[in-house]
């Protein structure tokens, strides 16, 4: 076991969000991203795995497939469907969240209900 603190050394950038890799092996990554005041993470997709968002300070304004912004705070987990477009926001305060991309050992994307082939789970 190895403890990592998630709000320990976190900086900022002046010109862009800072993408800092908190773990990376085999079977996905965790990407913490902090972001200024006003920063954006424009919508884009990522690789065909499933990703968690999940806010640790601050409030932000994030995006999904149809685009329509959703402001979540510290405790919120976003959860994206395989290939979806992602995206975000900081509102006026500094904004910190983890992006955890995930997949199975063999390299197959799970959808986010459980098992392959399950249907996935929709959090509104």
């Amino acid at each position: 076991m190895k403890p990592v603190s998630l709000l320990e050394d976190v900086v900022f950038k002046d010109k862009a969000a800072n993408i800092q890799p908190m773990l990376v092996d085999e079977s996905g990554r965790v990407m913490r991203f902090a972001l200024k005041p006003g920063q954006k993470i424009k919508p884009h997709r990522g690789p065909q795995i499933a990703l968690l968002m999940i806010v640790l300070r601050g409030r932000g304004l994030f995006r999904g497939e149809d685009d329509t912004p959703l402001e979540c705070g510290p405790g919120t987990m976003l959860v994206f469907e395989v290939g979806e477009l992602h995206g975000a926001e900081a509102l006026d305060e500094e904004l910190v969240f983890l992006a955890i991309l995930r997949q199975t050992p063999a390299g197959v994307a799970l959808p986010h209900g459980g098992p392959a082939g399950a249907a996935p789970i929709h959090i509104d």
